[in-house]
């Protein structure tokens, strides 16, 4: 190859690798500062309750701390539609507004107001049962890979048609807890054996279930709405693959009555849940 060819190519390729060290700066739109709401009220079965609390935020900019930006002053109050009880959630001014006199009921509408700064908020939920755990084993052959342990969660689904289910799972020591949903479309009134297994992932430090891993489990009763809404969450947060959906905001069940074009991030969910707590051996 001539001298002066091989000179250019090299020097073209200082300027490539050079150019690939620069920093970019991608333009992202920036959105409406929203109202972000944080309003799970579960009632864990055998409990009564009446201890609730209710996370108000607002949202921030992509390229903005992800630290939280706690709202306080707000007026928050949860009211029961059939009998006009009113609950007011006390604000602690750190971003939580809380209860201890909060009265659960199966199958009863329960309506949120927030009143944050010249703005109201409302939502309207049912507070849904859960069915009873019937046990929690261990297994490696359900799952996409045998060599995998996966935790089973044992428990009967209720006759009524269209029950619907959120599970949390959370290996002790872990960041952040699994989330799954089941609908009992092809189960209906049946036993159920729902499992939970984790892929090893070597570029996120990710490993599976192992003996001597102690994983504690929850199981909520949620709406059908409430359903659709955590889907696509947890559907989006999973990344999908190469026919999932393109990535969306998704709206929750909280309008603003003032501005409905100023709606809030976050969803009012009301769920009894059950709870149970395993730890993994050798099999």
């Amino acid at each position: 190859m001539d001298t002066h060819l091989k000179t250019i190519l090299f020097t073209s390729l200082i300027i490539l690798c050079s150019a690939c060290q620069d920093v970019i700066d991608l333009p992202v739109q920036s959105g409406p500062e929203r109202l972000v709401v944080e309003a799970s009220l579960d009632w864990e079965k055998g409990t009564p309750g009446n201890q609730q609390t209710i996370k108000l935020s607002t949202s921030t900019g992509f390229y903005e701390p992800a630290d939280l930006r706690p709202v306080t002053g707000a007026v928050v109050r949860v009211t029961n539609d059939a009998t006009g009880a009113t609950f007011d959630f006390v604000d602690q001014n750190n971003g939580e507004y809380t209860t201890t006199v909060f009265e659960p009921v199966l199958d009863q509408s329960y309506s949120l107001e927030i009143v944050y700064g010249d703005e109201v908020y409302s939502a309207r939920e049912t507070m849904v049962g859960v069915a009873d755990i019937d046990g929690v084993y261990q297994g490696r052959d359900e799952g996409f890979d045998d060599e995998l342990l996966e935790v089973h969660l044992e428990f009967t689904d209720p006759p009524q048609q269209g029950n619907n289910y959120l599970f949390r799972f959370y290996r002790v020591g872990d960041l952040l807890p699994y989330l799954e949903y089941f609908e009992d479309e092809f189960f209906n009134g049946n036993q159920v054996d729902f499992w939970h297994e984790i892929d090893e992932d070597d570029d996120l430090d990710i490993e599976p279930y192992m003996p001597g891993d102690v994983v504690e489990v929850e199981m909520y009763g949620i709406s059908r709405d409430y359903y659709d809404f955590i889907k696509v969450i947890i559907d989006q947060l999973r990344g999908g693959g190469p026919f999932s959906a393109t990535p969306v905001g998704v709206r929750g069940n909280c309008i603003n009555e003032t501005d409905p074009q100023n709606f809030a991030y976050g969803y009012f969910r009301l769920a009894q849940k059950v709870s149970a707590r395993y730890t993994f051996t050798e099999d």
